[in-house]
């Protein structure tokens, strides 16, 4: 790729953000006043993009984005208010922008006529806005402009051209305003041999006439504010200015079609430098990949020499463990460059929401709570499409007509709520509603019209609410371009199930429905405790574990239906026997004389005890996919590469927690191995 093209596809990426930065104002917005800071976000948005686009000549982007920047301009700067039904169209032009982006960007054009319309409505509303009178401060400098002829001094910084800030656009821009006259003082410019490339020597005294005010001057130069030197003077009150011998005369500029603005965006005082810059997440992936690879050799080396280590090897042990802290202190490193807060995510919704209520005759609102979360990037791009069918299944399923929630007692408006936390080292995000909740009785008698269910089935509340889970699944009366086809919840689940997640709901009759999503927070490194089970070895998530107890035999009571429990301080724990839920043999083992509970939380704050036969200390692991390489077995969350070389099975506590309780009689007797790989898929860890 030549540097022409790299700078193109700079461009684009650049696109994507302020094209997300102006949806997220334009979600906002309303009918009168809006927040100026929002707006004028907007403002530099699409300035932004449209002096991108004069510098690769996309001139219908470039003729789109002025109007749209126009208007901009004008509601930011209080010389119009958008009216009812502006707010709406200000999104719709976003997504013509949007549009002509993406097809500048392929390189294909855009479709004849595509922002004819959405053009005719800026220009209509440029025109109807120049009759209302201005802004008192923009009057202001009206009548500070005096003739509307000024003197300009203008010297760049080096951090302008830097930020590829090129003067020859701005005094473009200027020449739209009126008649410029241009003078470059070379006094500054070195010998040849001591230039430097990156520095900027030249600056310029100018004269513009016939400008509309210095309001529009100063706009030409926003971008580039605290990059350069810059003076204004009303012309008829500048003293003259001797030309210095240095000094060349430029002459008039040629006015352009178009005027392209100076930048992308303000970066600030000279002396600030840019602190981040940008990555393709492949190279990102592979870094983790290769981290993970060393922290697998890592541990290899340490289990090599933990079997050699004498008082001689003392030296190599503490070399070996400050490897090991390093090791880790890169993986976390590493790890802190792919996780991304949700907010990029959650301020997608709000204009989901706004144009479904509108198609729905609803009136909602969305509360966003813990937009700060912090997320694997990789998880966060998955999540866009399960997060959209549940929020638009809690509008169309869940939240009333307003008719019939004013019946009901409750508020006109209805509430959808989106939320984030981390919790016991992964991440939950729910979506909650206020509206009618579900029916049991009518989510059974549908699941069983439709084939799903017996009907003289006995399910539990909770079974009952996990059918709408099920492919083919739907409450809706008809179908509609909204929902009624019964494909939404089902790709939900399957898609949150391929990150290593779950998702459940729970729901009140009449007070709403709560979706809960819970997933790993990367896909890639693990905190385990390695636990040994009938001669075979377990990861178990450290974040889940709450401690470990030795039960005594007296204190475990059987229950009626299968399965075992025991008393802690005051709770009483369920039992999982990993030996039995894994359908282990025995086979020359000897059985331990006294068992471990390990006592772990699933994500939802239920606690129950694995039964263990001994722990064998602590381990960070790469968690490698069980689901991708081979498929997805209940209670095993993944794999992971230990220092012996051999694979192990990563446990899944919220799948073991909600697995049926085997019998112990089917349990394999010694030398029955066929039912022990059934049980776990035929792998053998």
């Amino acid at each position: 790729m030549n540097d022409f093209e790299q700078f193109k596809q700079t461009f684009f990426d650049e696109c994507e953000e302020l094209l997300q930065q102006f949806e997220d104002v334009a979600g906002t917005l309303q009918a009168g006043a809006n927040d100026p800071a929002g707006l004028d976000d907007m403002f530099r948005s699409v300035h932004s993009i449209k002096a991108g686009a004069g510098a690769f000549k996309f001139d219908r982007l470039v003729k789109f984005a002025h109007e749209l920047e126009n208007v901009m301009d004008r509601v930011r700067s209080g010389r119009m208010e958008l009216a009812e039904g502006d707010p709406e169209f200000i999104m719709q032009a976003g997504d013509v922008l949007q549009d002509l982006v993406a097809a500048a960007r392929s390189g294909v054009e855009a479709t004849a006529g595509l922002e004819d319309e959405a053009l005719a409505r800026l220009q209509a509303m440029l025109a109807g806005g120049a009759a209302q009178p201005a802004a008192p401060a923009q009057m202001e400098s009206a009548g500070e402009a005096g003739s509307g002829d000024f003197r300009i001094h203008f010297r760049p910084h080096r951090a302008m051209y830097e930020t590829a800030n090129e003067p020859q656009l701005l005094f473009h821009a200027l020449a739209v305003l009126g008649e410029l006259t241009a003078k470059a003082d070379l006094s500054k410019l070195p010998e040849l041999a001591k230039m430097q490339p990156d520095e900027g020597y030249v600056s310029w005294q100018m004269e513009l006439r016939g400008a509309p005010g210095l309001a529009e001057i100063e706009e030409v130069f926003e971008f580039v504010e605290g990059d350069c030197d810059l003076t204004f003077e009303p012309l008829a009150a500048a003293p003259d200015v001797a030309e210095e011998p240095a000094a060349v005369e430029a002459g008039p500029v040629d006015t352009p079609e178009a005027k392209p603005a100076a930048k992308t965006e303000n970066s600030g005082p000279a002396a600030v430098q840019s602190t981040s810059i940008r990555v393709e997440l492949e190279r990102v992936d592979q870094l983790v990949d290769m981290v993970g690879e060393l922290v697998i050799a890592q541990a290899m080396a340490l289990d090599s020499l933990s079997e050699l280590v004498d008082i001689r090897h003392v030296k190599q042990l503490q070399a070996l463990e400050d490897l090991t802290m390093r090791t880790r202190q890169l993986q976390e490193g590493v790890m802190a460059v792919r996780m991304q807060p949700l907010k990029a995510l959650f301020q997608r919704f709000p204009r989901i929401v706004r144009d479904l209520s509108r198609k729905l005759g609803k009136s909602v609102r969305l509360e966003l709570d813990g937009e700060a979360t912090e997320v694997d990037k990789t998880i966060i791009e998955e999540l866009s499409d399960p997060l959209t069918h549940m929020i638009r299944n809690c509008m169309d399923h869940g939240l009333e007509t307003p008719e019939d929630r004013l019946a009901a007692g409750k508020p006109e408006q209805g509430v959808v709520r989106l939320s984030a936390e981390h919790r016991n080292g992964r991440i939950l995000i729910r979506v909650s509603d206020d509206g009618r909740g579900l029916n049991p009785e009518k989510v059974f008698n549908k699941a069983v019209e439709n084939g799903l269910v017996d009907a003289d089935a006995e399910l539990s509340k909770e079974e009952i609410e996990a059918l709408i889970f099920m492919p083919g699944f739907s409450t809706a009366a008809e179908i509609s371009d909204v929902s009624g086809r019964g494909v939404g919840m089902d790709v939900v689940r399957r898609n949150i199930q391929k990150l290593g997640g779950r998702v459940t709901v729970e729901s009140t009759e009449g007070e709403g429905s709560t979706f809960t999503l819970a997933l790993p927070l990367t896909l890639a490194v693990l905190d385990g405790m390695l636990v040994s089970v009938a001669g075979e070895r377990y990861v178990v998530p450290l974040s889940a574990i709450v401690e470990t107890v030795c039960p005594d035999a007296s204190a475990i009571r059987a229950l009626p239906e299968g399965g075992t429990v025991m008393p802690l301080r005051g709770e009483t724990i369920r039992l999982i026997d990993l030996c039995q839920s894994m359908n282990l043999s025995r086979l020359g083992q000897p059985e331990p004389l006294r068992k471990l509970a390990v006592i772990v939380e699933t994500e939802f704050g239920r606690r129950v005890g694995l039964v263990v036969d001994e722990l064998l200390g602590q381990q960070q692991v790469v968690i490698k996919s069980l689901e991708a390489n081979y498929r997805r077995i209940e209670g095993v969350a993944g794999t992971a590469i230990l220092g012996d070389g051999r694979v192990r099975l990563i446990l899944d506590i919220d799948g073991l927690a909600t697995m049926p309780v085997r019998n112990p009689d089917a349990r394999p007797q010694d030398g029955d191995t066929a039912n022990s790989e059934e049980a776990t898929g035929g792998l053998s860890a």
